[in-house]
């Protein structure tokens, strides 16, 4: 299965010079921990948490207001396309240790966001059919 069939398409983005304080609002009011950072021919250049503004903002006595998302987003996030195998994406996760990994076009412009979540959701799933599977092969009960 493709990283297209899981991910979300739906990404809350932000611009680079965008406040802390701008983009944590949008957080708070959208509901989300991740925003992913675009350049301005829409290709992701950094993604910022809500744990990248308390650690790199409020933790280091920042003014949210005048810090720069381009100052405290992690840079150049490895990103998939669409058709990568969900394989090939949880070994680029294990290897970064990245929770999130953007989904690009083949111009490298934003088409959505794959998650462990997502990842965990999937697996989830199948471990699921595959017990239906086991406990129809196998009854509990059997009759001597």
């Amino acid at each position: 299965m493709s990283v297209g069939k899981i991910c979300t398409r739906s990404v809350d983005v932000a611009a680079p010079d965008e406040s802390a304080q701008v983009a944590a609002q949008r957080m708070k009011s959208r509901n989300v921990g991740t925003l992913v950072v675009l350049d301005q021919n829409q290709c992701p250049i950094g993604i910022v948490t809500d744990r990248d503004l308390a650690m790199c903002v409020v933790a280091k006595g920042l003014d949210p207001t005048m810090t720069e998302l381009e100052m405290v987003m992690s840079k150049l996030p490895e990103s998939v396309t669409e058709s990568t195998p969900i394989e090939a994406a949880i070994g680029i996760m294990r290897r970064g240790a990245h929770r999130r990994l953007p989904v690009v076009d083949e111009d490298g412009q934003l088409v959505g966001l794959v998650t462990l979540d997502d990842v965990l959701s999937l697996l989830s799933e199948e471990f699921e059919e595959i017990g239906e599977l086991v406990r129809k092969e196998f009854p509990t009960s059997t009759t001597l």
